[in-house]
C-alpha cells in the first residue's frame, strides 16, 4: 500500500473523521443538556415520592428514560465515532407484568449506569465543547487573517487586531510581519486542534463503552455462552465424521470379510483350495480395516499421546507427514488432558494442510509455554495464501482453539512462508 503524499499531521484537520469528531462534540452540549436535566428533574421526583408508592413507577421510568438517552449516544457514537459498543442485557421481570419490571428496572445495574452517564457527561460535554470550539474558532480564525484583515479598517476604524491598548498607547497587527505571524500561529492552533479534538472523543469512547455498553460480567456470559454452542457444534461434527469413517471404512470391509468367510465355509469341504484364496483374502481386509480402526482411533486421542505426552505423539504425526517436518517440544510439565488433545489436534490439522495445499518442501513444529499460556506454531516454506475465512479448514480450527479462550493467528503472504501460531490456556 502506497504512503500518503501528506503528513499525518497536515492532513488531519482536513479529514472527514476530523470533522465527524468535530460534529459529534458540537452535538453532544445541547444533547447533554437535555439528557442531564430530563434525568435529573425525574430521578429527584421518583426519589423525592418514593415514601409514596408513586414515586417508584417514575423512578422506574426514569431509568428506562436514560436506557433511551443511551441508545441514541451509542448510535451517534456509532455514526460519527466510528465507535460501535453493543447495547446492555433487556430488562425483564420474572412474571412479565408491570411491578415485576419496575422491581427489574431497579435492580438493573445497566439502568443506572445510564443514569451515571447522563449525570457525569453534561460538565465534560462544557469542557469539551468550550476547548474545541476555541481551538478551532482561534486556529482557523488567525491562520485565514491575512484573508480578512481588511475588514478592521475598512469597516471597524482600526488598523487590525488590537492586542494591548490604553489611554495613550495601542498596538494593532496591521504590519505585514505581524500579519504572517498571526497567521503561523493561527496555523499551529490548526494543526494541533483535530489531535486535541482526538483526545477529548477518546474520553467520549471510554465513558459509551465503560457505562452505556454490556457490564464485563455480561459480555463474558455471552462469550461463553457462544463457545459452549461452538465446543456442541465441533463434537457433533468429530462424532458425524467418525460415524461416516467406521461405516465408509472399517465396517464395509468386516462386512465384505464376514461375506468371504461365509463363502470359505461353504467351500471348505467341496473345494479346499478355493477356500484357501478367500481365506487369505479374508486375511488381508482383516489387516485393511486393523489398520483403518487404528487411524481412527488416532484421529480421535492416540494412545502414545496418553501414555506419552505431546512430544511424542507430535513427532508420531510428523514421521507420517509427506515432508520433512522438525518437531520441538519445550514444556515444563503435561498440561491437562483437554488442553493436550486440542494441541495435538491443531497440529495435526496444520500438518495436514502442509500436506495438502502448501506444497512445502520442509515444516517446522515448536511448542512452548509462555507464562499461563501454551504456545504452539507451525512454519513451512510453501507458496503461502492460507487465510482464515468461512469455509476453509482454519476457520472451523480458529473457532475450536477460541473456544477454549485460545488465540489463533495466521501470517501467510501470497508466496510465502506460512507461520501459524496458537494460544492455548496453560493448566497442569
Amino acid at each position: 500500500m502506497a504512503s500518503p503524499r501528506l503528513p499525518a499531521a497536515i492532513r488531519a484537520p482536513f479529514e472527514a473523521r476530523t470533522w465527524r469528531a468535530f460534529g459529534y462534540v458540537l452535538i453532544g452540549l445541547p444533547l447533554s443538556v437535555f439528557w442531564f436535566s430530563l434525568s435529573v428533574a425525574f430521578v429527584s421526583a421518583g426519589a423525592g415520592l418514593l415514601i409514596t408508592f408513586l414515586g417508584v413507577p417514575i423512578l422506574a421510568g426514569a431509568l428506562a428514560m436514560c436506557r433511551g438517552f443511551g441508545a441514541v449516544e451509542r448510535a451517534r457514537a456509532r455514526g460519527l465515532l466510528g465507535h460501535d459498543v453493543g447495547a446492555p442485557e433487556p430488562v425483564r421481570g420474572r412474571t412479565g407484568g408491570a411491578f415485576s419490571w419496575m422491581g427489574a428496572m431497579l435492580k438493573s445495574g445497566a439502568s443506572w449506569r445510564h443514569l451515571l452517564y447522563a449525570v457525569v457527561h453534561m460538565p465534560w460535554a462544557v469542557f469539551s465543547f468550550s476547548v474545541t470550539v476555541a481551538l478551532w474558532t482561534w486556529g482557523w480564525s488567525l491562520f485565514t487573517y491575512p484573508l480578512w484583515q481588511w475588514v478592521f479598517p475598512t469597516w471597524v476604524g482600526q488598523d487590525g487586531i488590537q492586542l494591548y491598548g490604553d489611554a495613550t498607547h495601542s498596538f494593532y497587527l496591521d504590519a505585514p510581519f505581524e500579519i504572517a505571524v498571526t497567521s503561523l500561529i493561527g496555523l499551529v492552533f490548526v494543526l494541533i486542534g483535530p489531535w486535541v479534538l482526538r483526545g477529548l472523543v477518546s474520553v467520549d469512547r471510554l465513558l459509551v463503552t465503560g457505562l452505556l455498553g454490556p457490564s464485563r460480567l455480561a459480555s463474558r456470559v455471552t462469550e461463553l455462552e457462544s463457545d459452549r454452542g461452538i465446543v456442541v457444534d465441533t463434537a457433533a461434527a468429530d462424532l458425524r465424521r467418525i460415524e461416516r469413517d467406521l461405516h465408509d471404512g472399517a465396517q464395509a470391509r468386516l462386512a465384505a470379510l464376514a461375506m468371504d468367510l461365509g463363502l470359505a465355509k461353504e467351500k471348505l469341504s467341496q473345494d479346499p483350495q478355493a477356500a484357501a484364496v478367500l481365506v487369505d483374502e479374508a486375511h488381508g481386509e482383516v489387516k485393511l480395516a486393523l489398520q483403518e480402526l487404528r487411524d481412527l482411533a488416532r484421529g480421535i486421542h492416540p494412545a502414545v499421546l496418553t501414555d506419552r505426552g505431546l512430544d511424542a505423539a507430535l513427532s508420531a504425526v510428523a514421521s507420517r507427514c509427506a515432508v520433512p517436518v522438525s518437531v520441538s517440544v519445550d514444556l515444563p510439565a503435561r498440561p491437562v488432558p483437554a488442553i493436550e488433545g486440542i494441541a495435538y489436534f491443531t497440529v495435526s490439522e496444520l500438518l495436514r494442510n502442509v500436506t495438502s495445499h502448501a506444497r512445502a518442501r520442509r515444516a517446522w513444529v515448536d511448542v512452548w509455554r509462555s507464562g499461563d499460556r501454551l504456545m504452539i506454531q507451525v512454519r513451512d516454506d510453501g507458496v503461502g495464501g492460507a487465510e482464515v475465512s468461512d469455509g476453509h479448514g482454519l476457520a472451523a480450527l480458529s473457532a475450536r482453539v477460541d473456544a477454549v479462550d485460545g488465540v489463533l493467528a495466521v501470517s501467510s503472504p501470497a508466496g510465502g512462508p506460512t507461520s501459524v501460531t496458537a494460544e492455548l490456556p496453560w493448566r497442569a
